[in-house]
């Protein structure tokens, strides 16, 4: 943000200056233009198609109007701005290169191009979407990114990507097929909020970002919704995940994050899965509907757990453990669909607590092959002697406070329907 403030004024001078262009719709009319143009102008092109492809090194607002093309047959990236200041907006963009080790884009953003503005455009076909290498304080808002579907998807580029680029915002936007979303590598202090993510194979796929924030986001039909890994003090809050195949919300070596207010549901794997992942804050998710509610594993400990809901998962909870794990906080719990509990003082938290596993769930999860005897009068009767006397059980996860009733996410009402 220091570098929006230090371009204020120049923005400002060159605003008060600002002459209009009107672009020609000619081969080499963009580039000719820019060669005349002065800090602050607006280039307004003329509809139809451009075959050009072109740098904008100085702070210049290119305005497409929604009815000019830009097409880069094939060459490299389309639109590649390194200046100050610059905006780039109502352009339709196609046809970049196919180069994954020169991140080919429909527009690419550079470290020196300090503050840009990508607004309201729609980028069909290209490897990458908006590459943003190395340019701080971009906003990244309101486009509709359709990447490639005519390779396999990991050979596909991102719809956005996000490389040591402090202070991104990625908002409002529209961004279907292609590999994933959002990647975020080696940066820092983002934002990627109430964008639509379909046909992908993650929503968000966080690397080596901290500080950020994955908010009003909605992930449909995707391999995986929000992955967040080696990461610390990322805020996961009020995100959709609907029909995810793999994982709604996975963290992998992700510590002391926000994960609250998140509506999961309808996904084959697993609403939630933690590994290695440490002292992070579970409060007032919705996971509805799912292979597993919640999987911990490989050691992740300390980490926070109540106000959630967890409704008609197959397996609520996978956690295997020697000691009992408390998951309650202040006196509340979570809710869970499968707990026949009673609350005779009417405060809403029931009078018993609520374990979700027993001891045979630890012998199918390492023995496989046991689920065969799923039915038989021996496992019903571990089971009921489990429940009976809880000083049988092995240990694991405990809600010494479970609640009687769920409370939906604001986040449900971003979808209406199951996608």
């Amino acid at each position: 943000m220091r570098w929006l403030l230090a371009l204020m004024p120049i923005l400002f001078a060159a605003a008060a200056a600002a002459a209009d262009w009107d672009v020609p719709n000619r081969p080499g009319a963009i580039a000719e233009t820019l060669a005349q143009a002065a800090d602050g102008d607006v280039l307004r092109l003329r509809p139809g198609t451009y075959a050009e492809t072109f740098v904008l090194d100085r702070p210049v607002v290119l305005d497409g109007q929604g009815r000019a093309t830009l097409d880069g047959q094939g060459r490299g990236s389309v639109i590649t701005v390194t200046g100050p200041g610059v905006t780039v907006r109502g352009l339709t963009v196609i046809g970049s290169g196919s180069g994954h080790e020169t991140i080919d884009s429909g527009i690419k953003l550079t470290k020196t191009a300090r503050a840009p503005q990508i607004l309201d455009n729609v980028l069909l076909g290209n490897l990458y979407g908006v590459d943003i290498h190395g340019a701080r304080d971009a906003r990244v808002a309101g486009n509709r990114i359709e990447g490639r579907h005519d390779a396999r998807m990991n050979a596909r580029g991102n719809g956005v990507y996000v490389w040591n680029a402090p202070g991104a915002v990625v908002e409002d936007n529209d961004i279907r097929f292609g590999r994933d979303g959002i990647f975020v590598n080696s940066s820092k202090r983002n934002i990627f909020r109430d964008n639509l993510f379909r046909d992908l194979r993650f929503a968000v796929h966080y690397m080596y970002a901290d500080d950020s924030e994955v908010s009003g986001n909605v992930s449909i039909g995707n391999h995986l919704g929000y992955a967040v890994m080696f990461s610390t003090r990322v805020q996961v809050t009020g995100n959709v995940s609907i029909g995810d195949r793999d994982h709604g919300v996975m963290l992998n070596y992700a510590n002391k994050g926000e994960i609250s207010g998140n509506y999961v549901k309808g996904t084959k794997g697993k609403c939630a899965f933690l590994y290695n992942a440490h002292r992070n804050r579970f409060a007032g998710n919705w996971f509805e509907g799912c292979g597993i509610g919640i999987h911990f594993t490989a050691g992740s400990q300390d980490n926070r757990i109540s106000g959630n809901a967890f409704v008609g998962n197959r397996t609520q909870v996978k956690y295997v453990s020697t000691k009992w794990v408390e998951w309650s906080e202040g006196g509340r719990g979570n809710y869970w669909s499968d707990f026949a509990g009673f609350d005779v003082d009417g405060d809403g938290i029931a009078d018993a607590p609520y374990r979700p596993n027993d001891s045979m769930d630890h012998v199918l999860w390492t023995q496989p092959a046991a689920k065969l005897l799923m039915g038989s009068p021996a496992v019903q009767l571990v089971r009921w002697s489990q429940s009976a006397f809880p000083a049988l059980l092995p240990g694991g996860v405990i809600d010494s406070h479970p609640l009687m009733k769920p409370a939906k996410p604001k986040a449900s009402q971003k979808v209406t329907h199951d996608g």
